[in-house]
């Protein structure tokens, strides 16, 4: 059973179910939190560094959060307050990628140096990279948290991921080791014969076993947490219906999410110094293109190392 909830006030508004969106690397997270960004009342952050920090601090060292106990719920709640602040100092820490989100651009002038005015907000929201190894850990802080994760075909992940020089420098020697930390959720490795041969893995089959391990660590979640607390979201469904996407999310959420976020539509002028949302991608060149990017080989290799789980999924493979 969890705990009791802690009362946190940010900005002197009490943080009631905030919503964490969590998933594989390049699953599509950033759909949702755009679209959340650009809901009226929710304050959704990315990447600050006060989260990021315990974030891999979970990630790198599981361990950290049962030999800790309440402790680890504690750091980790402290971090999102921090995070949570609005201002131009805490503004200045969002990476490129938050502000993005909001629709401008790092270095522009806009007003007080911050993305949105606190009046009204009533929603905290976080989609900072790899929040789902510290899954636990946030229903630890926040019992009352809502969970929105994002699955993909992992063939499609893995391509994203073999062109993301930040996702691959996780595989560099030194950054994890397997001998310190085994089985290790974040490198997806929990079979003997997989760590032994980890050193001369290919990058794509590195990268296979991590989306793997993210897939199961979803399944966990989802047979530990009630259904009004979890919503599982295919990347795919929102690429297909983003209007249906964002009804799906209003429900879950119990408020209205933006639709025109969701879809990547041009908005009206604006106001408020914002610029245009850029026009989202095609369903074929985000959903389709692993059978472009991924060599014969690679595709094999992720099939082989994530077969059971893209079945289970509803991802097609040659039998």
């Amino acid at each position: 059973m969890r705990p009791t909830p802690h009362i946190l006030v940010v900005n002197g508004t009490k943080v009631r179910r905030p919503v964490f969106v969590v998933g594989a690397p390049h699953s599509g997270q950033d759909l949702v939190a755009r679209a959340l960004k650009h809901s009226a009342g929710i304050h959704l952050t990315l990447g600050r560094p006060a989260v990021v920090k315990m974030i891999y601090a979970f990630a790198r060292r599981p361990s950290i959060a049962t030999e800790r106990g309440r402790g680890a719920a504690r750091v980790m709640r402290d971090a999102f307050a921090e995070s949570w602040q609005f201002g131009g100092l805490s503004c200045a820490d969002c990476p490129a990628e938050c502000w993005e989100l909001s629709g401008y651009v790092p270095g522009e002038q806009i007003p007080d140096g911050t993305c949105m005015s606190p009046e009204g907000v009533h929603r905290f929201a976080d989609a900072s990279p790899d929040l789902i190894y510290s899954a636990d850990v946030l229903l630890d802080a926040f019992p009352d948290a809502q969970l929105v994760q994002v699955i993909r075909d992992g063939r499609d992940v893995v391509a994203r991921m073999l062109g993301d020089d930040r996702c691959m420098t996780w595989f560099k020697p030194g950054f994890i080791n397997l001998d310190e930390v085994f089985p290790n959720p974040f490198l997806g490795v929990d079979d003997p014969g997989e760590r032994a041969r980890w050193t001369q893995a290919g990058p794509a089959v590195k990268c296979a076993l991590r989306w793997r391990g993210s897939i199961r660590l979803s399944a966990r979640l989802r047979a530990q947490i009630p259904a009004e607390q979890l919503l599982t979201l295919r990347y795919e469904n929102m690429v297909n219906d983003p209007a249906a996407t964002a009804t799906e999310l209003s429900n879950f959420l119990g408020g209205p999410i933006s639709k025109i976020a969701l879809t990547g539509a041009t908005e009206p002028h604006r106001t408020d110094g914002r610029r245009p949302l850029p026009a989202r991608q095609g369903e074929e060149e985000r959903s389709r293109g692993w059978r472009d990017a991924l060599t014969a080989r690679q595709i094999v290799q992720v099939e082989k190392v994530a077969g059971r789980e893209l079945k289970r999924l509803g991802y097609s493979i040659p039998e």
